[in-house]
């Protein structure tokens, strides 16, 4: 039905854009979170971007009071649960002002959560007790098995090869499971983490490889304070320097048994489960990542002046700053989508989370592109925040599964999805 009204106006538009109405609690949610990333979350970024990795993860640098507020959020994924918001909107809304605030935070806030949420995904309140209130990570990829490490299907490799085991496995014996090997310095609060949730390769007795060449694995919840781990040097890198990333090294470390959840049997089942739920939070971030770009560049067009007027004035810089804004639209839509399905879907799956944070993070590396070319020489400066929005946003291209590898998987899935019978009708 068309709603007439008497009078022209503009649009109603929110911190998040042309939303449908939000609710009060969605209202004060965003704007609690809002303040959080304008004034820690900006602030410190800015502040640890300048600093080296050593010094970044220092007793007394500020990544620890931003981690610190950010705990006192109270932003429990089961909480939100309970506000009445369509489709997990109040998720998305959040997920958007964190990565407004700073990338590299939101980033490491987000992964921070792993270990908790998935033990009480399994229901052990034992696990649940060791990762309350300490910074998590999640350890997946290897020196020698990066996207190799998240293969669920024979068809994701060539005729005649086996999946590769990796340089962190673990060997199941009796009561115990023994960790050896190292992750990959990339694992995100790897130089920070106190509890680690770890996919590896898993020898139950019988050898690592599966009938399908696949490898066993386990999933298992290790506290790092455990005998036998130690960390190498943070990683020194162009982004997200806010993110404390590190490799993390293991010499024989025994876990009880009890702390897996995921073993031989659903083990890969697992995985796809955890990494549908993980890859939601980049596309989040990586929308309020383009927003504050977007939103740099529209102030910069109204206060720079080219020929007399200010950038906004010509014509040519209206279309670029439209096209940012449908874009930003679109990049949105596609987050939102995409957490709807891997939160509410009887059948998610993770390379549709893949698929989301693909276009998201393809979209808002365009949109700060432009915005970067908008504030012309000065965007080169660290004197304007665009440089370093740049530096972190194209880390994300790779970050969390390399944007080409991913959409090599939605190609298999779409292939397999037809051979059911998909598209036939």
């Amino acid at each position: 039905m068309i709603h007439l009204t008497d009078t022209l106006s503009l649009p109603s538009v929110s911190l998040s854009g042309f939303d449908s109405p939000l609710t009060e609690d969605e209202v004060a949610l965003q704007s609690m979170v809002h303040r959080f990333a304008r004034d820690v979350m900006r602030p410190i970024g800015r502040e640890l971007d300048a600093m080296s990795p050593e010094d970044v993860i220092a007793a007394q640098s500020p990544y620890w009071s931003a981690m610190q507020e950010a705990a006192a959020l109270g932003l429990d994924p089961g909480l939100l649960a309970q506000i009445d918001s369509p489709a997990g909107r109040v998720e998305s809304l959040i997920g958007e002002e964190l990565g407004w605030g700073d990338a590299g935070l939101a980033v490491s806030i987000a992964a921070g959560s792993f270990p908790l949420e998935m033990a009480k995904a399994s229901g052990k309140q034992e696990l649940i007790d060791l990762c309350e209130g300490k910074i998590g990570c999640w350890v997946i990829t290897q020196p020698d098995r990066g996207s190799d490490s998240i293969n669920l299907y024979t068809k994701e490799m060539h005729p005649g090869t086996t999946q590769v085991k990796g340089n962190l496995t673990a060997k199941v014996q009796g009561d115990e499971i023994v960790i050896n090997g190292q992750c990959a310095a990339w694992v995100s609060n790897g130089a920070v983490a106190q509890v680690a949730l770890c996919y590896i390769a898993a020898d139950y007795g019988d050898g690592f490889e599966r009938d399908d060449c696949l490898t066993n694995g386990s999933a298992i919840i290790v506290p790092l304070d455990l005998p036998g781990v130690s960390r190498g040097r943070p990683l020194d890198k162009i982004g997200q320097r806010a993110l404390p990333q590190g490799e993390i090294y293991f010499d024989n470390v025994r876990v009880p048994k009890r702390f897996a959840v995921a073993g031989k049997d659903d083990y890969h089942a697992n995985l796809a489960a955890t990494w549908s739920y993980a890859g939601t939070h980049m596309c989040q971030v990586f929308t309020g990542v383009a927003r504050s770009a977007f939103e740099l560049a529209l102030a910069y067009c109204h206060e720079r002046k080219q020929g007399g007027v200010p950038l906004m004035e010509h014509q040519l810089t209206r279309f670029r700053i439209g096209d940012m804004l449908r874009r930003l639209e679109m990049t949105r839509a596609s987050a939102r989508r995409t957490l709807e399905f891997a939160r509410f879907s009887p059948q998610k799956h993770p390379h549709v989370t893949a698929q989301g944070k693909v276009s998201v993070t393809e979209e808002a590396m365009k949109i700060v592109h432009e915005a970067f070319q908008l504030f012309g020489a000065n965007g080169t400066s660290k004197e304007y925040p665009i440089e370093k929005i740049y530096r972190d946003t194209r880390s994300a291209l790779i970050e969390d599964g390399e944007n080409y590898m991913l959409t090599v998987r939605l190609g298999l899935t779409a292939s397999m999805l037809y051979q059911e019978g998909w598209t036939q009708d």
